[in-house]
């Protein structure tokens, strides 16, 4: 049996995770406020698995007013180890067609409205995100991508937006030059906040368009993407099945200590109240 409990957030078009058993829905307090929803939590074969629907029921929050704190402190605090955030994308290079996988191992922040840190009111941390992606997990869903069948492209700049609008075809031409391979408006805030918290994190990212550079291919039109994203979703339920039984066991990556030598402020002088908020991230260093 695992002994490992894996999260996975779904984006756009996966608001449940087929072929749970044991199935339970829980209400987590955070010292943020309530997640987007209550997480839901399974056996998925002999692995642990809890799913948060990172929209909500029913798809209710805007990219910018997903609680991305609460949802990763709920998901530490029920023990997970690592998660697999789920994607809706558009494609910002011809190679990369709709109906594509990509698991990007970078990312450009284009955000400016969203809490992005566990940390402040009086402690202090720095952790590194040189490469934001856990190498480990990464490297298993593109594995079981390939064995789903997918069209899956190993690595890639992932560029979140604030949206909720799409972009303009000068910035998406903009994003193009940059370097960047995909765009969305979520997993940024979700990859920072999964290191402060010593979770490896991986991304799936589901190309539904090509965004609006490519005016041969349209511009992005609703209807459409949910065209492809329906088959993208059937397509990322089978990854993930393929993927969490192969992440059972320890884990020797760089996430598991990220915070080690990354909190500055002196231990003494950190507050009481915050101390006992952040313990499930900061315990075993306080």
């Amino acid at each position: 049996m695992s002994d490992s409990i894996i999260g996975v957030i779904g984006g756009s078009g996966l608001y449940q995770m087929d072929g749970l058993k044991a199935v339970r829905e829980v209400a987590v307090s955070t010292p943020f406020g309530k997640p987007s929803a209550k997480l839901v939590r399974g056996k998925l074969g002999a692995t642990d698995l809890v799913f948060l629907p990172r929209h909500g029921k029913g798809h209710r929050w805007l990219p910018t007013e997903v609680n991305f704190r609460a949802n990763i402190f709920a998901m530490k605090k029920l023990g997970v180890e690592r998660i697999i955030s789920v994607s809706a994308v558009g494609s910002l290079r011809a190679e990369i067609a709709p109906g594509h996988l990509v698991i990007p191992d970078q990312f450009i922040d284009r955000t400016s409205q969203r809490p992005s840190t566990f940390f402040g009111k009086g402690l202090v941390a720095h952790i590194s995100l040189a490469d934001p992606f856990c190498g480990n997990l990464s490297e298993v869903l593109v594995q079981a991508a390939e064995r789903s069948g997918a069209t899956v492209h190993r690595g890639g700049t992932y560029l979140c937006m604030e949206g909720p609008q799409f972009s303009t075809r000068a910035e998406s031409h903009m994003y193009r030059s940059w370097g960047a391979h995909v765009i969305g408006m979520t997993n940024l805030q979700e990859a920072k906040l999964a290191r402060e918290a010593e979770i490896c994190f991986g991304t799936l990212a589901l190309a539904t368009d090509y965004d609006c550079w490519n005016e041969q291919a349209g511009d992005v039109e609703i209807e459409r993407v949910l065209a492809v994203l329906q088959n993208n979703v059937a397509l990322a339920r089978r990854t993930i099945a393929a993927a969490v039984g192969a992440l059972s066991g320890p884990r020797n990556c760089l996430c598991a200590s990220a915070l080690k030598d990354a909190i500055i402020t002196d231990r003494r002088l950190i507050p009481r109240k915050l101390r006992q908020d952040l313990k499930p991230i900061l315990g075993k260093y306080l």
